[in-house]
């Protein structure tokens, strides 16, 4: 299996895995024209088959929003490599992407917070994030209920040096806090984002 950006010739693949996670509710939908749009977001894992036919295994996308922050969007694995390492691969590579366009800290919001946690990511107060990221929120049905948690991996020693962490009570989670390192990490002035609101009854570690 290797792991590469995605090219053109991906994107029936790609629309195939993603929306079938969207199906699920587990992730938004993706049209042709969204992944044609942002194909250089992608990348992905693919295996070769004993006949030598390509297949789609997983897939990612690192969407940046400022000079400073991405998103890990978009993350999805084929049911047939499922717990074969194949998601971690993908994320390190899209981590891997992100240090070399010098970026402070990459986030994600996730279902499947353990995952992440592996993968070096820590549970992260979603109003620390940066307000642009909840534009995308807007299209999604669970807007006004999220049940999704919120995680980043801190990449640069100017992100650590401005993050602490809160323990949260009766549990062996901890809040990692961030001070955003300039304004850019904020909305626009002249743009209104809402934030949504978590799901009743839901904390963090409750997945």
């Amino acid at each position: 299996m290797r792991v590469r950006k995605a090219v053109l010739t991906d994107v029936p693949a790609l629309l195939g895995l993603i929306n079938d996670y969207a199906a699920r509710g587990i992730m938004l939908p993706r049209t042709e024209f969204e992944l044609c749009e942002n194909l250089r977001d992608f990348t992905v894992a693919i295996e070769t088959s004993d006949d030598g036919e390509e297949r789609l295994a997983g897939c990612g996308a690192l969407h940046f929003y400022t000079t400073q922050t991405a998103e890990v969007r978009s993350l999805a694995v084929a049911e047939r490599r499922k717990t074969s390492g194949v998601g971690k691969r993908v994320v390190a590579a899209l981590l891997e992407e992100a240090r070399e366009y010098r970026l402070d800290l990459v986030f994600a919001f996730t279902y499947v917070v353990r995952f992440f946690e592996k993968c070096g990511f820590e549970v992260v107060d979603r109003g620390s994030l940066p307000l642009k990221a909840w534009k995308d929120c807007v299209r999604c049905p669970k807007f006004s209920c999220c049940d999704e948690t919120a995680v980043v991996y801190l990449l640069s020693p100017e992100a650590m040096a401005n993050t602490h962490r809160t323990a949260i009570p009766d549990t062996t989670i901890s809040l990692v806090e961030i001070t955003p390192l300039n304004p850019a990490w904020a909305v626009s002035l002249d743009e209104e984002v809402k934030m949504p609101t978590p799901a009743a009854g839901r904390g963090f570690g409750q997945r």
